[in-house]
């Protein structure tokens, strides 16, 4: 049996994909066996999170390098048509930018480099996972209670995950008492990974609509905010799933701690401010089947970006692999 806490596991010629559209109610596995199966995946949410999806691309690539014509110029194109399935996550850019520089090289022993190339990338992330946790608890006192919004587990990474991994080793360590999970429109992340993911580890977790963050704040529960991140700007502006800015908005005005959870590999050193982080705007579909008979309706129109931007001065600090950085971030 798979470990469904493994959301990407592979078997030299395969990888194996937890299709996370299906959970909490079903764990289902896509065996996909060429890049397109994996670009598809990426685009219809199947593994989400933006290092998982890095280092899915990167196995994508790898599997386009097992085929028996490949050629650098059959390998750029798969990384051509890899780096257009979702545009705001760093990961998938940092994944794409290494196999390229590795395509560039010799001829000789491609396949092999590359798979390897996949493989190291995968099990660095797994490692930045840990390293984040454990700065995690540098900012953490006993008694934690935790709000998280989005997910940003075992499911969204290579490893144990960002902003929950840290939250899943402060509980074990015995700091964190209680998470609060938002359920994050219009997809659910929160409500069906996040929940189903703290469940399985037998973390302390209450599931609470989007729109009860405030209240939650105002009566004093909430020790501090951990989120995720998927693209970081030099200045420390940060994008992340859409609904964040206003969780981050909410914990400035109650004088709660608001911390992004992220990876270097998130860091997109190249764009000055979130001014420049490209945002993602996906099918309208998402928000009107949440709402029974909204078919039928006609004369509307929907707005559905995935991701919105947080500004730096709103992030108490960054939780990376290499450290906690404060203000000022630049």
């Amino acid at each position: 049996m798979r470990d469904p806490l493994k959301a990407l596991q592979w078997e030299g010629d395969a990888l194996w994909i937890l299709d996370q559209r299906q959970l909490p109610g079903k764990v289902k596995w896509i065996v996909a066996r060429n890049a397109e199966n994996v670009a598809r995946a990426i685009e219809t949410l199947a593994v989400r999170g933006a290092p998982a999806i890095g280092v899915a691309a990167a196995y994508g690539v790898a599997l386009a390098a097992l085929r028996a014509n490949v050629t650098q110029e059959s390998l750029r194109k798969t990384i051509s048509r890899l780096a257009k399935t979702r545009p705001t996550g760093f990961n998938l850019f940092y994944a794409l930018g290494r196999m390229t520089e590795a395509v560039a090289l010799t001829p000789v022993n491609l396949t092999s480099r590359i798979v390897k190339l996949a493989e190291r990338i995968h099990r660095d992330d797994a490692r930045s996972c840990l390293a984040m946790a454990r700065h995690g608890l540098s900012v953490m006192q006993r008694g934690e209670r935790i709000l998280t919004y989005c997910h940003t587990g075992a499911l969204a990474t290579g490893g144990i995950g960002t902003a929950l991994g840290a939250i899943k080793l402060g509980h074990e360590r015995g700091k964190v008492t209680e998470v609060f999970a938002c359920e994050t429109r219009p997809i659910g992340q929160g409500a069906r990974l996040t929940v189903w993911e703290c469940a399985q580890a037998g973390v302390p977790v209450t599931l609470i609509c989007d729109n009860m963050a405030a209240a939650l704040m105002q009566s004093g529960r909430v020790t501090r905010v951990m989120v995720g991140a998927d693209r970081i700007a030099r200045n420390g502006d940060t994008s992340n799933k859409i609904g964040t800015l206003s969780v981050a908005t909410l914990a400035k005005a109650h004088g709660v701690p608001f911390h992004v959870v992220a990876p270097t590999t998130t860091f997109d050193l190249s764009l000055k401010s979130g001014r420049d982080i490209p945002i993602e705007e996906r099918n309208p579909v998402e928000v009107t089947r949440i709402t029974p008979g909204f078919d039928k309706v006609r004369g509307f129109k929907v707005w559905n970006p995935s991701f919105d931007v947080t500004p730096a001065r709103l992030i108490t600090s960054h939780i990376t692999d290499l450290g906690v950085l404060r203000p000022p971030f630049r």
